[in-house]
């Protein structure tokens, strides 16, 4: 058994997502019925878009990561604990000991959860189990024992799965993308920071009124609003952020016009990526439709993806460009920070993209969630900074000599990953229950209020007369 879970983690591995994802699309999508053809041109289509996606987000993260370098030497700021960057914790999740058994243990959660009818997502987005695996391997270094790692990432797949089914019809709605919910859990984190911070503006008078949508910023400001545009400014005043150097004129503005131009870029070429996305998933979600309703009448089915389709927003993208100073003034100023971020910049639209359908793509009460979000997160990976240097040694990965301790935006600022952390550390097995139990109420009254909106919509309309 072991033999193979080594075998199969390897494959998974070498593979990546973006060959890894159309092979499981066109498997889901033969099972659930679509015609061969059909499948193999929707699986090789989301390949191609997500290489695309991330062609474009490496453009992002050159840019991104060179404007903070240039910061952090321009200001002279040093902490000891490193941003690494999500492909290290991608690595050192599947590294791990927990790595082995993600795969099989997140699928039979995924399994048994659709079958009893508490969840309607099926996730299919297989790469990302990683984030699951790194949970639990922060567990393992925490208290020693696998058995409790792999618990915990048991966990956090139904965690996973509770927060798509809660923001399914919201993602559905605002982005555009009927059948399909997001289990990524770096992206779902925000959700009830969100719904919170968002109440509290509801309360604001004047702050409340201010509609900052990237639709109403292009109809004021006609071709200076649009997203392209919006990037290119964006991307000077990042620029000159981190490059000023007036002793220096010409290579202060070629980088700066550089910067520039290139996210003006990134603003233009992610949401056609993400429309190529789409393209592939149209018949995948006819055919679970089609699928689940032969066998289950009207239940929905949502296919559980990356939030990777959600980024190409111009609101996502944009809130993303505007945290990226404020992130670094945050590592500046917030007392008992540690955290100095280099590698994870261009992950904070991951980091945002849920918070748009909640403030229905309001840019600044993004940014206000994103800048309070962010805040917790420095806290959270300042204190998850040992174990999560621990895991990677474990793991074999090699600590960059200018760190003591090493970090990364994903997931190392995940509020989930530190709370689990906490009971897990605090309390062994019990805290593995406490989680276990708060994610099962919730996915109950979830189930429920599911239920009512349904009757709510068959209740026959009266008409007074």
């Amino acid at each position: 058994m072991d033999g193979f879970l080594v075998g199969l983690k390897q494959v998974i591995d070498a593979l990546g997502a973006t060959v890894l994802l159309p092979v499981i699309i066109i498997i889901i999508a033969l099972v659930l019925g679509a015609k061969t053809g059909k499948a193999i041109r929707a699986g090789v289509t989301i390949g191609v878009a997500f290489i695309g996606i991330n062609l474009v987000i490496g453009l992002m993260f050159t840019n991104l990561s060179d404007v903070a370098q240039a910061i952090a030497t321009n200001t002279g700021v040093t902490r000891d604990v490193v941003d690494v960057g999500w492909p290290s914790s991608a690595a050192i999740a599947f590294g791990s000991s927990v790595g082995l058994w993600i795969i099989p243990v997140a699928i039979i959660v995924n399994v048994v959860l659709l079958m009893t009818g508490m969840t309607r997502t099926l996730n299919v987005d297989v790469w990302n189990f990683w984030h699951m695996a790194f949970v639990g391997s922060l567990v393992v270094a925490a208290t020693g024992s696998l058995p409790m790692g792999i618990a915990t990432s048991a966990v956090m797949a139904a965690v996973a799965l509770f927060f798509a089914d809660w923001s399914a019809k919201r993602v559905q709605k605002f982005y555009g993308l009927p059948g399909v919910s997001v289990p990524h859990i770096l992206s779902v984190q925000i959700l009830p920071i969100a719904m919170g911070v968002n109440w509290v503006i509801e309360r604001i008078p004047g702050l409340r009124d201010i509609d900052l949508s990237t639709d109403t910023i292009q109809k004021r400001f006609g071709v200076l609003g649009e997203p392209m545009i919006l990037g290119l400014v964006i991307g000077i005043i990042l620029g000159l952020i981190g490059f000023w150097d007036p002793s220096n004129l010409p290579e202060m503005t070629t980088k700066v016009l550089k910067t520039g131009i290139n996210l003006a870029a990134v603003m233009v070429l992610l949401p056609r990526m993400v429309k190529i996305l789409m393209e592939g998933l149209i018949p995948i979600s006819d055919a679970a439709r089609t699928f689940v309703q032969k066998r289950a009448g009207t239940r929905e089915i949502h296919i559980g993806l990356d939030s990777a389709i959600l980024i190409g927003h111009p609101a996502a993208i944009s809130a993303s460009l505007l945290l990226v100073p404020i992130a670094i003034v945050l590592e500046i100023i917030l007392p008992g920070n540690r955290v100095i971020l280099f590698a994870d910049l261009a992950v904070i639209p991951f980091f945002i993209a849920l918070a748009a359908p909640i403030v229905n793509g309001n840019v600044l009460r993004m940014v206000i969630i994103g800048t309070i979000t962010l805040t917790l997160g420095f806290y959270c990976a300042t204190s998850l900074a040992a174990l999560f240097t621990q895991a990677a040694v474990s793991s074999g990965f090699d600590i960059p000599s200018n760190a003591t301790q090493i970090t990364a935006i994903g997931d190392g600022f995940v509020w989930i990953t530190w709370v689990s952390v906490f009971l897990t550390k605090a309390l062994g097995y019990l805290g593995v229950a406490i989680l276990a139990i708060l994610t099962a109420i919730g996915i109950v009254i979830l189930k429920r209020s599911q239920v009512d909106d349904a009757a709510t919509d068959e209740t026959p309309k009266t008409t007074s007369m």
